[in-house]
C-alpha cells in the first residue's frame, strides 16, 4: 500500500489533544501582528483570518474578539459584523480565486466538529468543480494546493481593496431613507 507522508498534519493532531491546556489561538491572534498571525482584516467586533489547517485552498474565518462559544452569546453589534466579514471575505476571495461557491459554516461545540470548540468563529471555505477527488476518501487525505502562507500574501490585497468598499457602505437603514 503506498504511504502518504504529510508531516505537516502532526501538529494539527497534537494540538487537538492538546488543546485544553493551550491558550486560546483566536484570543492570542489579535495581539500578534498581522502577517504573523495571518489576520486578513481587522474590524471593531470581530476579524478575518487565514485557517492554518485549511479544508480548501483560500480557507478563513471570521472571529469575534469576544471569547464565547455560542452564536447566542455574541451581542448583535458582533453578530452584524461577522456578517459583514462573511461577504467581505467571499469578495475578496472571488477577486483572488475565483471559485466556483463556498461552504460557508459555524460548528458550535466538539461533537460538531468544532477544532476550537471555546471561541465561535466562521468558516468560508471556497469550493470549485472537481476539488474533491479519490484522495479524502481512498486515502482519508485532502489535498490543499497552495501553502496557508503564499494564500495570505495573495488574499491580503483583495481584502485591503474589499474592505475600503465595505468601510464606504451606508448603514442598511439609510437607504429607506436617501430613496425618499
Amino acid at each position: 500500500m503506498p504511504v502518504l507522508f504529510a508531516p505537516w498534519r502532526f501538529k494539527y493532531i497534537k494540538s487537538t489533544v492538546e488543546a485544553e491546556k493551550q491558550v486560546c489561538i483566536f484570543c492570542e491572534a489579535p495581539r500578534k501582528p498581522d502577517d504573523e498571525s495571518l489576520i486578513l482584516y481587522r474590524g471593531k467586533h470581530s476579524y478575518v483570518i487565514m485557517n492554518l489547517y485549511p479544508y480548501n485552498t483560500g480557507h478563513v474565518m471570521v472571529v469575534p474578539y469576544r471569547h464565547v462559544a455560542n452564536i447566542e452569546d455574541l451581542s448583535d453589534e458582533e453578530l452584524l459584523e461577522m456578517a459583514r466579514l462573511v461577504k467581505l471575505s467571499i469578495k475578496a476571495i472571488r477577486e483572488v480565486y475565483r471559485p466556483h461557491g463556498f461552504n460557508i459554516g459555524i460548528n458550535i461545540g466538539r461533537v460538531a466538529g468544532a477544532g476550537v470548540d471555546k471561541h465561535v468563529h466562521i468558516h468560508i471555505v471556497p469550493r470549485w468543480n472537481g476539488d474533491t477527488n479519490f484522495m479524502p476518501i481512498i486515502a482519508g487525505v485532502k489535498v490543499v494546493s497552495q501553502d496557508v502562507k503564499e494564500s495570505y500574501k495573495m488574499l491580503k490585497p483583495a481584502f485591503n481593496r474589499a474592505a475600503h468598499e465595505l468601510e464606504s457602505w451606508k448603514d442598511p437603514s439609510q437607504h429607506h431613507q436617501d430613496k425618499a
